[in-house]
């Protein structure tokens, strides 16, 4: 909890919360809360699982139809080294 922060602030914001609200309705506005953060809860999970089905489908399409993964050889092969690129000065 910040330093800033007393219990004399938290009862005082505690008691305009109750004059402001009522005995009867503050049940209510927790009840609603607790249900508001269950849901963003809930949200935020099925999101990430949507999500990741997402990328799992892209990266499926993106391979080949009928590919084979490369071979131990073909990882091991050494590639020809890349020519340098020249310019030429036009005169």
């Amino acid at each position: 909890m910040p330093s800033w922060i007393g219990p004399w602030e938290i009862a005082i914001v505690l008691v305009i919360i109750l004059l402001i609200f009522g005995p009867r309705k503050l049940p209510e506005l927790g009840s609603s809360l607790g249900k508001s953060i269950r849901g963003f809860k809930k949200g935020m999970k099925d999101g990430q699982a949507a999500g990741e089905e997402t990328v799992a489908e892209a990266q499926a399409a993106a391979e080949p139809i009928g590919a084979e993964p490369p071979t131990a050889e073909a990882q091991e092969a050494p590639s020809a080294p890349a020519k340098p690129v020249t310019t030429q000065k036009s005169e």
